[in-house]
């Protein structure tokens, strides 16, 4: 009998996702109730490179759904923050990890983005994303401005890195059209300097960076300074660059190596239920050691500092989370 009754509540339930576009806002990868204590039984988040932070941490997170609530939660590798707003914005996913600078643009309708994103909610500001600027040793790049006339990754395109890659060459007077560009990322643009083929490469991601941690073994390489009173002025624009330093030792480097960071941002899909998003974010901040554990970027991640900066409208479950705290 409770197979019959458990078959009528899940044709119920497709039957009412195709009629009203999904109970819980997410047509494509929200339309269960199988989960042990969740409306959706599948979170899947978006993430970015294989080799990135995100998909590293992501993929730790999603083990912890799976295993605390029954649920399918799986990453997806995706070009990165512009796919992944897209994605959530197309009712594909229910979770993604992005940088700060692309959710403000989504949410303005700018750059990227050619209405305000509507779907896009956060949950938690993350750690910081280092904009990580190598060329080799022997390549004549001492300053910012030796990039110009350069053939340079900046990235994916539309990604995180491309954009604040961008915005910051941008800052300093110089367009695509002064550079040679290529659309690379993390382990392509490794792959391009050991071989050759590029001057640099833009690699903003947590610390250490997975790639460029690999490269800095077998190749000798550089990491091109920003100056902290340039990443001021930018900052003036936007808002989301801050001055930070990449520490001694990161790879392999004898001294700090001043730079711009951004905040990464996880955001959630806006018409997820406010019970779901307070369980995600409750089980996100209770597996902070776990996530510390697969990569030490997320040692950056506090739940005192996970409001500040949000730059996307936070969800009502993650804000009932905080209120509890």
């Amino acid at each position: 009998m409770k197979k019959k009754i458990g078959y009528f509540l899940a044709t119920t339930l497709l039957a009412g996702s195709v009629l009203a576009a999904c109970g819980n806002g997410n047509s494509d990868s929200a339309e269960g109730g199988d989960g042990e204590g969740l409306d959706t039984s599948i979170v899947t988040i978006a993430t970015g490179g294989a080799s990135g932070p995100y998909n590293i941490i992501a993929t730790t997170l999603a083990d912890k759904y799976s295993s605390e609530y029954g649920v399918n939660s799986r990453t997806q590798t995706t070009g990165a923050s512009v796919e992944n707003v897209n994605l959530l914005e197309q009712d594909k996913v229910e979770l993604a990890f992005t940088m700060s600078d692309v959710v403000s643009q989504a949410v303005a309708g700018e750059v990227s983005f050619e209405q305000p994103a509507e779907k896009v909610n956060q949950i938690a500001a993350l750690y910081p994303n280092f904009v990580q600027i190598v060329t080799t040793a022997d390549s004549g790049i001492e300053t910012f401005e030796d990039l110009k006339g350069k053939r340079i990754a900046v990235g994916d395109q539309n990604s995180g890195v491309e954009v604040n890659a961008r915005t910051l060459l941008e800052g300093h007077g110089i367009t695509y059209d002064d550079i040679e560009v290529d659309y690379l990322g993390y382990a392509e643009a490794a792959d391009g300097l050991r071989a050759g083929q590029l001057d640099a490469a833009f690699l903003t991601s947590g610390l250490p960076n997975a790639s460029l941690l690999e490269l800095s073994e077998t190749l000798d390489i550089r990491l091109v300074t920003v100056d902290p009173d340039d990443v001021e002025q930018i900052a003036q624009d936007e808002s989301y660059f801050v001055a930070m330093e990449i520490p001694e030792g990161t790879y392999g480097n004898d001294e700090p190596i001043p730079t711009a960071a951004i905040m990464n941002a996880l955001v959630v899909h806006a018409d997820m239920s406010e019970d779901d998003v307070y369980e995600l974010t409750k089980t996100f901040f209770e597996s902070l050691d776990s996530l510390v554990n697969s990569h030490q970027a997320a040692a950056d991640i506090s739940l005192e500092a996970a409001q500040e900066g949000l730059v996307a409208p936070l969800h009502p479950g993650a804000e009932r989370y905080y209120n509890e705290q």
